[in-house]
């Protein structure tokens, strides 16, 4: 077929510049593979398409016909062609995606993985960092980031509440006891995150009423890695106040049980940044409708109430006298 289009090819620019020298030379091939073309062309459509002298070549009558016939033909053909090129280059090359190392973890892979699947020819880069850097210098593509509104200068759209969610293993409390307050918590082994970029220990964010405020606990263990901390809370050695993509699976399958639901807070959302629609390439476009589509409202990194309430009954049973 390949061979086919470059002998038609041949032809029509031949009739199009008045020589066969300039339309190899148009083609970027020699004269001779350009001869060749057009004999094969005559050969498999078995007629003589130009009149052919020492001086000038002359379309014949079938000639004239099949230049008719070819010639819209072929430009349709080259449009398509182009535009294929075209569509493939959109969908290719890099896409830089950045988020926090904590949360982002969890929910990214399902989509990455579609994302790769439908579109092998992006290559992906994606930076995890607890720091927010400067998106412009760093020629950031797309986002994920952890707040109470969107970050200025940027578009943004809101994927779904992330939840705080103060947990402990059933192991931890059997041996340590159930806290019913916050101030209990001065009583227990508890895990504090420290912040990646500035080194300095978060505090707890808990629901106080109607407000968000900051509660200080003493550290058993501190950490920057929140799969180091989920490891020490699942191992029964501390309570953590852990988020809901990370606690969630945990909690419904029982290996974790939510405490003190009273100060859960909801108030930080996960949300996708990224720059100008205008100015987005396609590759970059499909990612976030792709993640929008994956993440947006996602129950499996929220938990309802009813289950909250359910799974902290069901892990505190008898440990909470009557």
């Amino acid at each position: 077929m390949i061979s086919e289009l470059r002998s038609i090819t041949t032809f029509v620019r031949t009739v199009e510049l008045g020589s066969l020298s300039k339309a190899a030379e148009a083609q970027q091939i020699s004269p001779q593979a350009a001869s060749k073309a057009l004999k094969q062309l005559e050969t498999y459509l078995g007629v003589r398409l130009f009149h052919r002298t020492t001086r000038s070549m002359s379309l014949t009558e079938e000639g004239q016909r099949f230049l008719e016939a070819a010639q819209p033909a072929l430009l349709g053909l080259q449009q398509a062609l182009s535009t294929a090129r075209q569509t493939r280059e959109e969908f290719a090359g890099p896409l830089r995606i950045v988020g926090p190392r904590s949360v982002v973890q969890t929910i990214i892979g399902p989509v990455l993985e579609e994302y790769c699947r439908r579109y092998p020819d992006v290559q992906p880069d994606i930076q995890l960092d607890d720091r927010v850097g400067n998106w412009v210098e760093e020629r950031v593509d797309v986002g994920l980031r952890i707040g109470i509104s969107p970050q200025d200068g940027l578009i943004a759209r809101r994927l779904f509440p992330l939840q705080l969610i103060i947990c402990a293993s059933p192991a931890y409390l059997h041996k340590h006891g159930v806290p019913m307050t916050l101030h209990d918590l001065s009583a227990h082994r508890c895990s504090v995150f420290r912040h990646a970029g500035s080194g300095h220990l978060i505090p707890w964010h808990v629901k106080v009423g109607d407000s968000l405020q900051e509660h200080l606990v003493s550290p058993t263990i501190s950490t920057n890695d929140e799969t180091v901390e989920l490891g020490a809370v699942l191992a029964g050695e501390v309570i953590g106040q852990i988020a809901g993509p990370t606690a969630a699976a945990h909690i419904r399958a029982g290996h974790l049980v939510p405490l003190l639901l009273e100060h859960m807070t909801d108030m930080h959302s996960l949300f996708i940044y990224y720059g100008s629609r205008a100015a987005q390439p396609v590759r970059v476009r499909h990612f976030i409708e792709l993640a929008v589509e994956h993440l947006s409202g996602n129950k499996t990194f929220v938990l309802a109430a009813d289950e909250l309430r359910l799974a902290h009954d069901r892990g505190v049973k008898g440990l909470i006298p009557e």
